[in-house]
């Protein structure tokens, strides 16, 4: 009679997840390429024990975000979009316009973008914090470098 053998699958509960905080510096660094690492921690990943339902992510301060280089012609072509609900209520800007006046929102929308669109990808977005200049309020959590 042959034996049977069971096998377990180990999941990582959310609450049990350990958080670390990594910091990346936006200087210089092309913005999709940069945007894909941070949603790779973001999404948990790069932990052996990730599942895709579970946020199961790190956080992640990116600092600098107003040295942010896009390639091509991307800062005259690229457009952000945003409707106030209103009829005509659309509004366009250009990159350029929009790293002059709001440079994180540049960074926060492409990584953002690489998130799942659903209850998740909301929580996971929480855990991104982008600022224009080199410094920022979290060096308590003491950040390592992404």
């Amino acid at each position: 009679m042959p034996t049977t053998r069971s096998t377990r699958t180990l999941t990582t509960e959310a609450a049990q997840a350990a958080r670390q905080w990594y910091v990346a510096d936006a200087d210089g660094e092309v913005l999709g390429r940069l945007a894909t690492r941070i949603a790779h921690v973001l999404r948990g990943k790069h932990n052996p024990g990730f599942s895709p339902h579970l946020d199961a992510g790190d956080f992640v301060v990116v600092v600098n975000a107003e040295k942010i280089r896009l390639t091509g012609n991307k800062l005259t072509q690229k457009q952000y979009i945003r409707h106030s609900g209103y009829p005509g209520g659309i509004n366009r800007a250009t990159a350029a316009e929009v790293l002059a006046k709001k440079p994180t929102r540049v960074v926060y929308e492409a990584v953002v973008g690489m998130l799942p669109k659903n209850r998740l990808g909301r929580r996971l977005a929480t855990k991104l914090k982008v600022y224009a200049g080199p410094d920022h309020p979290h060096v308590a959590q003491k950040p390592l470098p992404l």
